[in-house]
């Protein structure tokens, strides 16, 4: 096979994708006409082409493609830079470990939310203190924060004891004065020596030892040459500086090379990117292809005016009828005319609910909850993306959490009768009642409230459920309701007796028979199914990590502490708030629904629609990074001149915004409908700087507005 490497340059669209799916299809077939026939035999295949897409989503997407072009022949190793980083480094941990002097035989990576949990942890001393204010208002941003600059500076290649002297050059002190800046490096470096000496992983010193010590090891490169035959990485535009260097030496052990870049694209810039980094790496290729073909959607006729109006205020002119505008004085009003328009497009039945998008550059509950409401009640139905809702806010997790103060002791005080009422109404269902897809609870909300208030006994040590028998009124409550609280009091004194016989060795064991008990059945679902199984794979991972570091703070001595006060931690953790139902993902099941999604996470999933409605177009937040950046993340792009002044961000943030508007413009196929209000969910007026798009547009003719549903 040649090793001559291709850099594909191209925009949103324009195929790119495609052709790196063929281009490795093409590889795979001169690799087994060069084999002989004993080699054809997968387990004697001589290595892998290792394929890299942006994110998780997209490694779906682009593996499911590859698999179809190839037929399933060959081997081909698809991840994330991500993802790569952390198998390589686990799977090398012994030659790490040697070179670091750790006795750890095995590592376990950290999940984000136990990662702030244990730092939180180890950094009480220097919190208690203060002078974090610059960070955030809440210990959990400042935190947060910090720990975010580790994988910053991982990502950029920068060791963890320049990060002081870097944010000291970049920033200004009026955004984080230098004596913190070297307070951070401290309990940085503090956090993550602990961490190794624990064999501890998070994504932060996952990349300092990829780029640190494994790469650089001449064993290691011996290892990617057998390994691996090729490369190709998607829309290495999103990458972190790192994935260079690893590029860098593939090409150099003379494998072939595949790179897509987008100019246009670079959506995770400030998310540990450093697109311009990546696109010193077409040098290193001796072919350069650009796909110039026609461009999709609506970027050859709307970019340049919508640029302008966006840019230029003194800059008139009509927009186009294939960009109507939708506007109201009030949010709510706006949220009710959008979705009353989509219903109606949807109704006339020129447009099916998989052709739209509604995307706004922030969604909160209230726009995420009305729309959903509003178009549920024309039938149609709504597949929100990656909503990243805290897990406690699902009655059905707060009624799995409520039930564990009743099997350790000491946790009573963490509920109240108006839990263990949601609890018995949310354990009380019944799937063989109602239709298909409906719900049915044999102890509804009143009956529930009825028997928390008269048969919950509270105990700081032990609560109890009386026997239904004990309440006066009990003849009130009916007989379905009094078998259901029966059934599941008695459930509960069994559980109590094998967990006190030793069979039920873990509360993840014991959170999986309430689940499997209570809460999981055929047609539950999508969202209460994710919910279920990441509580599961919280739970697991807090008790792996649990068995690993028990209740150390710092000092270096393991102590066994009582199961309840790790099962009172994991409730903490979990009513905090910090973590998501974001599972592995699955294959939605209910494929026909209109997106919903934010500005970002619309763009990370590559998608496109036929029609575009673009909510809030006056908001500030177009202009704005948003969750999208991450604190100092310019100052740590390898190409980044510094200090990083106000000027240097005004520019950023315009060149953000004209990506977005061409992003967003070349995936939307026939209409895009500006959808304007003059006031925010909290009152204040939106003059934000695409308002002049919606000023420059036809508006839509009042619609007649039904009354809520």
């Amino acid at each position: 096979m040649s090793s001559q490497s291709i850099w594909l340059l191209g925009a949103s669209r324009s195929g790119k994708t495609s052709y790196l799916v063929a281009e490795v299809a093409q590889w795979l077939d001169e690799l087994t006409g060069e084999m002989s026939e004993a080699l054809l035999k997968p387990k004697l295949f001589p290595g892998s082409i290792l394929v890299f897409a942006a994110t998780g989503d997209n490694r779906l997407g682009l593996s499911e493609q590859l698999l179809r072009a190839t037929e399933g022949r060959g081997a081909l190793t698809v991840t994330t830079p991500l993802g790569f980083f952390q198998q390589e480094v686990s799977l090398f941990w012994t030659l790490i470990a040697q070179k670091l002097g750790l006795q750890v035989a095995i590592p376990l990576r950290l999940r984000p939310e136990t990662e702030q949990m244990l730092a939180q942890r180890l950094w009480e001393p220097y919190l208690d203190e203060g002078g974090f204010e610059q960070l955030g208002t809440s210990r959990k941003r400042q935190v947060r924060r910090g720990l975010d600059l580790l994988q910053l500076a991982g990502a950029a290649g920068l060791a963890p004891e320049a990060i002081a002297q870097r944010l000291q050059t970049g920033l200004s002190p009026e955004l984080l004065q230098p004596e913190v800046a070297e307070l951070l490096q401290v309990m940085l470096l503090q956090w993550r020596d602990w961490c190794l000496r624990r064999g501890l992983l998070t994504y932060g010193i996952v990349l300092e030892l990829y780029w640190r010590y494994l790469l650089p090891d001449p064993y290691y490169r011996v290892q990617l040459r057998r390994r691996f035959l090729g490369v190709a990485a998607d829309d290495v535009d999103d990458y972190p500086a790192i994935s260079r260097d690893l590029f860098e030496v593939i090409l150099g052990l003379q494998r072939r090379g595949l790179f897509s870049f987008n100019p246009e694209g670079k959506i995770r810039l400030g998310l540990n990117a450093d697109p311009d980094a990546l696109e010193g790496l077409c040098g290193c290729c001796e072919q350069v292809i650009e796909l110039d073909g026609p461009p999709k959607g609506l970027v050859a006729s709307l970019a340049q005016p919508m640029i302008e109006l966006a840019v230029n205020p003194t800059y008139l002119m009509q927009l186009p009828a294939s960009v109507p505008s939708l506007q109201t004085v009030a949010r709510s009003q706006l949220l009710r005319r959008v979705g009353e328009e989509v219903a109606r497009i949807v109704r006339d039945g020129s447009v099916s609910p998989a052709e739209i998008a509604i995307i706004a550059p922030g969604l909160d509950a209230i726009a995420r909850y009305s729309l959903e409401r509003i178009l549920g009640g024309h039938g149609i139905p709504v597949r929100p993306l990656q909503v990243q809702r805290p897990l406690f806010s699902n009655p059905r997790i707060r009624a799995v959490l409520t039930l564990l103060p009743f099997f350790y002791g000491g946790l009573g005080r963490r509920i109240n009768r108006d839990l263990v009422g949601e609890m018995l109404v949310m354990l009380s269902q019944n799937p063989q009642r109602g239709e298909r897809g409906t719900l049915q609870f044999e102890i509804d909300p009143v009956r529930g409230g009825t028997l928390a208030d008269a048969c919950y006994c509270p105990n700081p040590e032990r609560p109890e459920l009386l026997p239904a028998q004990s309440f006066a009124g009990g003849d009130r409550l009916g007989y379905r309701a009094t078998r259901a609280y029966e059934q599941m009091r008695q459930w509960i004194e069994q559980m109590r007796s094998q967990i006190s016989a030793g069979a039920i060795a873990s509360p993840v064991v014991l959170l999986d028979r309430i689940i499997g008990q209570f809460c999981w059945y055929r047609d539950l679902a999508d969202d209460q199914r994710e919910a279920l199984r990441e509580l599961l794979e919280t739970a697991s991972h807090f008790w792996e990590i649990e068995a690993r570091v028990g209740g150390d703070c710092g000092s270096g001595t393991l102590r066994d502490r009582p199961v309840a006060e790790a099962v009172g931690e994991f409730l903490t953790l979990l009513q905090s708030g910090t973590v998501t139902a974001n599972p592995y993902p699955l294959q939605p099941r209910q494929p026909e629904a209109v997106t919903l999604s934010t500005v970002y996470q619309y763009r990370s999933n590559r998608l496109a629609h036929r029609y575009h409605f673009w909510l809030d177009i006056s908001s500030p937040l177009w202009l704005q990074g948003g969750a999208s950046v991450l604190f100092a993340a310019p100052i740590f792009e390898r190409s980044r001149p510094l200090p990083y002044d106000a000027e240097t961000r005004q520019q950023d943030d315009e060149a953000r915004l004209q990506r977005i508007l061409k992003d967003l413009l070349s995936r939307v196929d026939e209409q895009v409908i500006l959808c304007h209000s003059d006031l925010a969910v909290n009152g204040q007026e939106q003059t934000g700087p695409l308002l002049a798009l919606a000023n420059a547009s036809v508006s839509i003719n009042e619609l007649p507005l039904t009354s809520s549903p």
